[in-house]
């Protein structure tokens, strides 16, 4: 399990206003990840969407996934997508390196073939990262929450 790490409270304060299916959604998504590497460090942002990204260091070059929740709906993003591999063509996009599965439901991710394409993406996080990490196993906030 997860250690049930809760949510940041400068994320909780935007993720409140999303819809219930896209809260529960991202809230199980969220523990699946930390369920496969709890050791994640999770870097908290809002931009263009309310995303949550998972790095084996506390940067955000180091990061293998990503859940970006928009106004609708909410991706699994993968930060080096194209470079990992995909044995069963889960990953969708046409970026150079951000490939992402669109989530509606739980099946989506909650498979043993998506948990293996996250340990896959750890395991090239590791063997791409420059140097050890500091920390592991922290949310870092990077939301201004000046409304």
């Amino acid at each position: 399990m997860n250690g049930n790490r809760e949510i940041h409270s400068d994320f909780l304060h935007f993720l409140k206003f999303k819809e219930r299916n896209l809260i529960e959604l991202y809230k199980d998504l969220r523990d699946f990840i930390l369920e496969i590497h709890p050791e994640s460090n999770e870097l908290l942002y809002h931009t263009h969407a309310l995303t949550s990204v998972y790095s084996i260091s506390e940067k955000l070059s180091d990061a293998f996934c990503m859940i970006p929740i928009y106004t609708n709906h909410l991706n699994l993003g993968f930060n080096k997508g194209t470079l990992i591999n995909d044995p069963h063509a889960l990953l969708q996009g046409t970026g150079k390196l951000i490939r992402h599965i669109p989530i509606e439901k739980v099946s989506d991710y909650r498979n043993d073939k998506l948990k293996a394409l996250i340990q896959a993406a750890v395991a090239f996080a590791i063997n791409d990262m420059d140097k050890p990490s500091k920390s592991a196993g922290k949310t870092i906030s990077k939301i201004s929450n000046g409304d």
